[in-house]
């Protein structure tokens, strides 16, 4: 499968579904600040196949400088397993060579972490020479609940 990885903002419809199709609907729930956040972001990248179909998405808020937060990085189940998400991941990588810091949250699936630790990252609590705490306040409790539903 080939696929093409732009920088570009999905359509409203193509975002609802890709995001409705991993089970996040603590975005779907409201459509209207999904998009604003998209807009908001320093890039939103899109990986499309052959047809044009939306298969995955990354969003990264940024200075460009000193910090790269990786807010969104995800692919529809159905090409899972097949290099959209590394290929997103990498060009994120490719954009930050300068930068200092590159942030995300994720799940706790094994998986997970072994998708991230391929791509260099580091628990922060195993960051070397010292380790690092993270925090976080997630002002709608409920979406840490609706991410798993």
């Amino acid at each position: 499968m080939s696929v093409v990885i732009t920088e570009e903002i999905p359509t409203p419809e193509e975002t609802l579904d890709l995001y409705a199709s991993v089970g996040w609907v603590a975005y779907t729930k409201d459509p209207d600040a999904l998009m604003d956040a998209l807009r908001g972001s320093t890039y939103v990248l899109s990986a499309r196949n052959e047809t044009g179909s939306l298969l995955g998405l990354a969003r990264v808020i940024s200075d460009n400088t000193t910090i790269a937060y990786v807010q969104d990085i995800l692919v529809n189940p159905e090409s899972h397993r097949s290099g959209i998400g590394s290929a997103l991941m990498d060009e994120i990588l490719s954009r930050s060579t300068d930068i200092r810091q590159i942030v995300l949250l994720t799940d706790t699936e094994p998986e997970q972490r072994a998708f991230y630790e391929s791509k260099g990252f580091t628990e922060i609590h195993e960051v070397e020479p010292a380790p690092l705490r993270g925090f976080v306040l997630l002002k709608d409790a409920d979406s840490v609940k609706l991410l798993d539903e």
